[in-house]
């Protein structure tokens, strides 16, 4: 299979491809039809491996000089058992398990494999946890964290997006995962509070709603920065002493798709 180049920095992997239409053979401005997502027709066996593959090389044990490798062994196991091949576009099967994000439509993205291991594992997750992801895309991230905690609650603003991820997860068994198609940047609040929160698209500052949305004690991993630039990739820390009691760190230059949604209401 056709390996990614090795980037500037290990962030960088998550990159804006379905910008520069890397894949030529997949048209930028693509009819809703040829997104439909179909079960893969082929050997499970020969995809078992190829995730096996993607975590040795790719995720646990890394061939790019410098980059972080991931070491919690339950986000591991995650990511060998979710087939990545049923989140992605049925021409895009074959390159599922290429360590790099994919375009499925409305100018989104799932994300690179390596990078949504490393999110789920700097939320350092629970088997009692109640997880909110803002950016369900196409289900993947909320498929890997589904077997890491005991609830996950998942939002998407463009709707045709959240209707086929929700028809996914539910033909696909996924029984702890709630959707809710919405504006994220507001989060969940009836559902709220949360022991994690994880966002797959940058946004230009942190959004309050969702910092207090967090359980005391609870980590939140969300990219930081402006639509189309290297963003940063933060972690956000809240304490127990009250509100107030946040910390933040930045830990390396990422690239998302920007966060739609945002600041409307007065």
């Amino acid at each position: 299979m056709n390996l990614p180049r090795p980037p500037q920095s290990p962030g960088l992997r998550e990159s804006l491809e379905h910008k520069s239409n890397r894949l030529g053979f997949v048209p930028l401005c693509l009819s809703l039809a040829a997104f439909t997502f179909l079960f893969a027709q082929g050997d499970e066996e020969t995809f078992r491996k190829r995730r096996e593959e993607m975590v040795g090389t790719q995720i646990a044990s890394l061939r790019w000089s410098g980059s972080e490798a991931v070491r919690d062994a339950r986000v591991l196991e995650a990511l060998r058992q979710t087939p990545r091949h049923r989140f992605v576009p049925a021409a895009l099967v074959p390159h599922a398990y290429e360590d790099r994000p994919l375009p499925i439509g409305y100018g989104q993205t799932i994300s690179q494999p390596y990078i949504v291991a490393k999110m789920t594992e700097l939320l350092e997750p629970k088997k009692e946890d109640r997880a909110l992801e803002i950016g369900t895309g196409s289900g993947y991230q909320a498929a890997v964290l589904s077997p890491l905690v005991a609830e996950v609650y998942t939002m998407e603003i463009i709707e045709p997006l959240g209707i086929a991820a929700r028809e996914r997860l539910a033909a696909l068994g996924y029984k702890n995962i709630e959707l809710h198609i919405g504006d994220g940047y507001y989060g969940w609040p009836e559902k709220a509070p949360f022991d994690c929160i994880v966002v797959t698209a940058a946004a230009n500052h942190i959004p309050p709603p969702l910092v207090e949305q967090l359980k005391p004690g609870g980590r939140m991993v969300i990219p930081v920065g402006n639509p189309f630039q290297t963003q940063t990739l933060v972690l956000v820390s809240k304490g127990r002493k009250g509100p107030r009691d946040i910390q933040v760190r930045s830990l390396m230059p990422v690239a998302f798709v920007p966060l739609v949604g945002g600041p409307k209401k007065n």
